[in-house]
């Protein structure tokens, strides 16, 4: 079908060219809003009345008499009505549907992906500062942040996941500062114990650790303690490689891995922060008032001009973000999505300021972001709000723990980014319907039991890619068939659209119209070119299911236990 609507696109494309000569025009199909209407809707009849002066449903009728001496169409479509005002309604002939088969088949694990387009594309997503555990803001960022970079890599780009952490400044001296008082015998609740230090458990197993002079190791560093409790320095950076080796314990659960990672602090030694405020300031985007240097922000759409230096010299924290930007277009990553809280919203506006006041040619609406809110989290029907091991928030391992790391990331995606979440830990631990991601989960175990039967009575999954597809004409076959064809569209309008969340969404209705075919048909039937037939529109849909739970990081099991059966195995 992939190759029958493309063909299709060529033809609207003549036909329109054919009926308005010179009118631009971009040949694309919409879905009805009722399956009943057809499989596809045109709506250049009415984009085309005004510069054709004439009826809409006069265009229709023009545009169809034009559609139908075109070659695809008389291979490719059954029927071609006009609906409402002027939407043309198109019925495929089966063979269109039917043939998403054999080129899923053939696809298999590239099957919707494009050719590598030469673009470069960063994504940032949780960029956790080293001072405790990833909580479950955390967790949603690396659900979207790597569902996303797994999105763009299926449209063609080279894509590079990094992280970003602040490894100095004042939450830094925090975590040196909490760890001493751990390593002196201090507790929370204790007279003496800091006021703003962290109350986690964790600072009591890092003071402990760097006592005993270990060696810690993370992804971007390593360190061992000196155990001297003079040494504020090697406490500060003895407790940042500590929780950044926990961090990536943490990620590793999760299936995240990042290809970089990336220190504020490089920003200020490198002298990037410097170089950054000195263009600005030589541009004319600044300006001095009360002792402090302003950019002016409003003239990118800010509410208010923003302070970058204050009187006492020190930079606003939105600063280093603007120089961090000027470094990735620098290192050639012309497109930039950044994944994180709602919390940063109002920076959008002042760092896009920031890089345009640059002169260095980045593009406006330069980075992308992609902002989450926080996650509540319940568990027997109330809230839960802390961990003892974080003292505060809970953490993206507990919710691993107490569900898996498929519930947490599928669950984690299953909303738009910017929408409340409300992740509850007993609906992720059924086994039924009512769990989301066991529900898809079970449609790819349940084809991997039907192919395994059919191997046992002669259907081999080799001979499926020569099955007579023809025979597929029921209505749920053909349903499941145009469902596996949107599959490509999906995924090009979800990295467009930044939303991972509609691979979520599609995989619902994927294994949806999977169980309504399980439910309506058998497979394994007397007729073997039938029967072979339909354990390759099973082998097609197994396949598509596995793609799309690939990029949102959750296994495709072979084999699951159901709690309270409705049918039959």
């Amino acid at each position: 079908m992939i190759q029958a609507k493309a063909e299709l696109q060529s033809a609207l494309a003549a036909a329109v060219a054919q009926l308005a000569p010179g009118v631009p025009f971009n040949p694309q199909f919409e879905s009805p809003k009722q399956a009943a209407h057809g499989d596809l809707a045109i709506t250049a009849a009415m984009q085309l009345a005004k510069p054709l002066r004439s009826n809409p449903r006069a265009v229709a009728e023009q545009l169809i008499a034009a559609l139908q001496v075109q070659p695809a169409v008389q291979r490719w479509v059954s029927a071609l009505d006009i609906a409402g005002p002027g939407f043309i309604n198109l019925r495929l002939a089966p063979a269109a549907k039917q043939a998403v088969v054999a080129e899923v088949l053939q696809g298999a694990g590239g099957f919707g992906r494009q050719p590598a387009n030469g673009h470069k594309l960063m994504v940032e997503f949780v960029s956790a500062n080293p001072t405790g555990p990833l909580h479950v803001g955390h967790a949603r960022q690396g659900a979207l942040g790597d569902s996303l970079c797994h999105l763009f890599e299926t449209q063609g780009y080279d894509v590079t996941r990094e992280f970003y952490y602040n490894d100095a400044g004042v939450q830094i001296a925090t975590l040196a500062n909490s760890t001493l008082s751990r390593i002196q015998g201090l507790a929370p609740g204790d007279a003496g114990w800091p006021e703003s230090a962290y109350n986690g458990d964790y600072i009591a197993d890092i003071a402990a650790d760097f006592m005993a002079k270990k060696t810690v190791k993370a992804d971007d560093r390593e360190f061992t303690a000196s155990g001297d409790t003079a040494d504020l320095d090697g406490i500060r950076q003895f407790a940042v490689a500590y929780l950044r080796h926990e961090q990536d314990l943490d990620l590793q659960a999760f299936g995240v891995q990042f290809d970089s990672y990336f220190l504020e602090s490089s920003l200020y030694t490198s002298g990037k922060v410097e170089q950054t405020v000195q263009r600005l300031v030589d541009a004319g985007k600044t300006y001095e008032q009360d002792g402090a240097l302003w950019l002016r922000t409003t003239e990118d759409g800010d509410d208010k001009d923003r302070v970058m230096r204050k009187s006492d010299g020190t930079y606003t924290y939105f600063v280093p973000d603007v120089a961090y930007h000027v470094n990735k277009f620098e290192r050639g990553y012309g497109k930039v999505i950044n994944c994180q809280g709602t919390d940063h919203h109002g920076t959008i506006a002042r760092v896009r300021a920031g890089l345009q006041g640059q002169g260095l040619g980045i593009p406006a609406g330069y980075p992308d972001y992609v902002l989450n809110t926080m996650v509540r989290v319940l568990r027997g029907g109330e809230e839960v709000k802390i961990s003892k091991r974080a003292g505060s928030y809970v953490t993206l391992r507990d919710l691993i723990a107490w569900t898996s790391k498929d519930a947490v990331r599928y669950f984690l995606i299953s909303r738009k980014a910017d929408t409340e979440f409300t992740f509850d830990i007993d609906q992720a631990l059924k086994q039924n319907d009512e769990n989301p991601v066991f529900y898809v989960q079970y449609a790819h175990a349940r084809i991997c039991s039907v192919l395994a039967q059919g191997a046992t009575q002669g259907v081999d999954e080799a001979a499926l890619n020569v099955a007579d597809l023809s025979l597929l004409a029921a209505p749920t076959e053909l349903a499941l068939m145009l469902k596996l064809a949107d599959y490509p569209e999906m995924l090009s309008s979800a990295a467009r659209d930044l939303a991972p969340h509609d691979v979520a969404f599609y995989l619902r209705d994927l294994a949806a119209a999977f169980h309504s075919y399980y439910a309506a048909e058998r497979f394994l039937v007397d007729d073997l070119a039938l029967a072979r037939a339909r354990l390759a529109l099973l082998a097609a849909t197994r396949q598509v299911l596995r793609n799309a739970l690939a990029l949102l990081g959750v296994s495709a099991p072979d084999q699951m236990h159901r709690e309270q059966p409705t049918e039959t195995e």
